[in-house]
C-alpha cells in the first residue's frame, strides 16, 4: 500500500497535517544546521519529512510505527542517502543518534514519549537533544508552557521548565490535519538545559515528591499541603527565606522557587525521605 493511499487509523492516532504554512513554521522552529541530524518521529504519509529533506540538516532519521506506511516512505526517500528509516514503536525501540526531534506526537503516546525524548527531573536525558520541535495537543502544551499563576500552570510546567526553555511556535487548528482531530492542537519548541545546569539527583527527587504532595491538592494553601515537613516555625522561616509565603497555592509558585523549597527542606531535615508523607 502507498503512504498516500492509507487512511488514518484511529488506534495509532494518526492525522495528517497537510497545512503547508504549518509545516513551514515547523522546519522553521527547528533552525537545521549543515551537519546536524534531525530525529523525525511519526512521519505518517512524509509530508514533513519532504520538508526536512530539503533542509540543510545532515540526515533525517525517522521512526514509523505503522507497517504499511513503511514502503510508501521508503519509496518516497529512499533515493536520498540522507534519509533512513526505522520500523517500530518510538516508545520501544533504540532511537538513532540525532542531534534535534521534530514530531507530530500521538497524543496518547505524549506523556511517555516526553519522558523519553527529554527526561525526568532526576534522570534527564543524556547527552541532552539540542532542540525538540513537537506538535502536542493544545492542552498539554498550555501546561508545558504556562507561567505560574496561571489556570494552566502545573506539576508538569515546573519539571519542563527546569528541563527545557519551552516557547510556544504556533497554534494548529483542526482543519490543517486530514482527517481533522477534534481537539486544538499547538506547535512547541524545547531547547534541553546544558547538563552544568541541571539539578543533582537528590535535589531532584525532593523536589518531585514536593511536587507530587502539593499539586496533588493544588487548592489548598501551602501551609496545609507542606505541614508536618518541619515544625511550623521553621517552615515559615524556610518560606520567607525563599520568598514565597504559605498563604500560596502551588500553582503560585515559579519553578526556581520550588527548586529553593527544595533545597531548604533538604538541608533542614536529617531524613533524606522527607516529603514521603
Amino acid at each position: 500500500m502507498t503512504s498516500g493511499a492509507h487512511r488514518a487509523r484511529k488506534r495509532f492516532g494518526q492525522h495528517w497535517l497537510v497545512d503547508q504554512g504549518v509545516l513551514e513554521r515547523i522546519v522553521a522552529a527547528a533552525e537545521l544546521l549543515p551537519g546536524e541530524r534531525v530525529l523525525e518521529i511519526g512521519p505518517g504519509r512524509g509530508a514533513l519529512s519532504e520538508r526536512l529533506l530539503r533542509s540543510p540538516a545532515a540526515a533525517v532519521l525517522a521512526v514509523e510505527l505503522d507497517r504499511d506506511l513503511l514502503d510508501g516512505l521508503r519509496q518516497r526517500f529512499g533515493a536520498d542517502p540522507r534519509f533512513s528509516l526505522v520500523a517500530g514503536d518510538a516508545l520501544a525501540v533504540q532511537l538513532p543518534p540525532a542531534d534535534k526531534v521534530v514530531a507530530n506526537i500521538p497524543y496518547n503516546i505524549t506523556g511517555p514519549l516526553l519522558e523519553r525524548l527529554v527526561g525526568r527531573l532526576d534522570r534527564p536525558v543524556t547527552p541532552p537533544y539540542r532542540r525538540l520541535v513537537l506538535l502536542l495537543q493544545q492542552e498539554v502544551a498550555e501546561r508545558i508552557c504556562a507561567p505560574p499563576g496561571s489556570r494552566a500552570y502545573s506539576a508538569l510546567s515546573v519539571r519542563l521548565q527546569l528541563l527545557a526553555h519551552c516557547r510556544r511556535v504556533c497554534a494548529v487548528p483542526p482543519r490543517c490535519f486530514r482527517p481533522p482531530p477534534r481537539v486544538q492542537s499547538e506547535v512547541i519548541r524545547l531547547d534541553p538545559l546544558p547538563e552544568p545546569d541541571r539539578l543533582d539527583p537528590p535535589l531532584a527527587r525532593q523536589l518531585e515528591r514536593l511536587l507530587q504532595r502539593c499539586f496533588a491538592s493544588r487548592r489548598k494553601m501551602l501551609r496545609n499541603t507542606l505541614a508536618g515537613l518541619l515544625p511550623p516555625a521553621e517552615l515559615a522561616e524556610l518560606a520567607e527565606a525563599v520568598g514565597i509565603a504559605l498563604s500560596q497555592r502551588p500553582q503560585e509558585i515559579a519553578p526556581p522557587a520550588w527548586v529553593a523549597l527544595a533545597a531548604g527542606l533538604n538541608r533542614r531535615s536529617s531524613d533524606p525521605q522527607v516529603g514521603n508523607g
